[in-house]
């Protein structure tokens, strides 16, 4: 199931997304309001609401954006860093994330941004150490994230706070894929339509498995939650009205555009 989090009327609701959302594909997206939230048990009321007709927010308002660095050796390579012996863990708080469609205002304090296409995790029940065998049954879903980062200050600062947890640095949609196999999946991100990143999830150097396993020894999760799984090579500077494009096989497209800040 595809649920997605949108407005509409001034209203916030969560649905679960119907139609074929390939490119090229005939018939309009339609939501079907979720009774309650993702988070427990829900019913589909059966109102149904064209996708066009609504504004699509992020999936989740996570408490916390757990991200993971150098999962990927040769994006941990271009830039120059080894892999490291155990998961570079650092968060992204709240504010830094937007919906697909929202804008990704470049900060005043940077020269040099980049787009990070990943794969992220979304938990659905609060957990903490976390038995391998049971990381499944803490996952709700999967979506698209861009872990869009200050490279300039991230290089200069020792802490990544400022470089990567500004607002509107963590953009996440456009929906949540609930019954997806993240072993094996394409990831791509393009700007302005041209190819900038093509990787594949199997190519993290830590599995899913591993990294919640490692995340829940020191912290719980609670629902709505998000891991971000690191991003393959290919990273590169986004510039002031450009439009970055995060596609994740088996989920769909998130996409953005950056602009100035005002």
């Amino acid at each position: 199931m595809r649920i997605a989090r949108f407005s509409i009327d001034g209203n916030v609701a969560f649905g679960a997304v119907e139609g074929d959302a390939a490119p090229g594909a005939e018939g309009e997206l339609v939501l079907d309001i979720i009774k309650g939230i993702p988070f427990a048990d829900f019913e589909l009321s059966g109102t149904k609401v064209p996708l066009s007709k609504v504004r699509l927010l992020p999936p989740v308002l996570p408490n916390k954006v757990v991200a993971v660095g150098r999962n990927y050796a040769e994006h941990a390579a271009e830039l120059g860093n080894e892999v490291p012996d155990a998961p570079l863990t650092f968060f992204k708080p709240s504010t830094s994330v937007v919906g697909s469609g929202d804008p990704i205002t470049y900060p005043s304090f940077s020269q040099d941004l980049h787009h990070e296409a990943e794969l992220a995790v979304v938990i659905g029940r609060m957990c903490r150490e976390v038995p391998r065998e049971r990381v499944k049954d803490v996952i709700l879903g999967y979506t698209c994230a861009n872990d869009v980062t200050a490279r300039d200050v991230q290089q200069r600062e020792k802490q990544w706070a400022r470089a990567k947890g500004f607002d509107s640095s963590c953009p996440l949609g456009p929906w949540i894929e609930t019954d997806l196999d993240p072993r094996d999946l394409t990831i791509q991100c393009t700007v302005n339509g041209e190819q900038r990143q093509l990787g594949r999830t199997s190519d993290m150097v830590r599995s899913i498995e591993d990294l919640i396993v490692h995340i829940t020894e020191a912290m719980t999760l609670l629902p709505g939650d998000v891991i971000l799984t690191g991003t393959p090579a290919g990273v590169g500077p986004l510039n002031v009205g450009d439009e970055v494009a995060v596609t994740i096989e088996g989920i769909g497209t998130l996409t953005n555009k950056v602009i100035k800040r005002g």
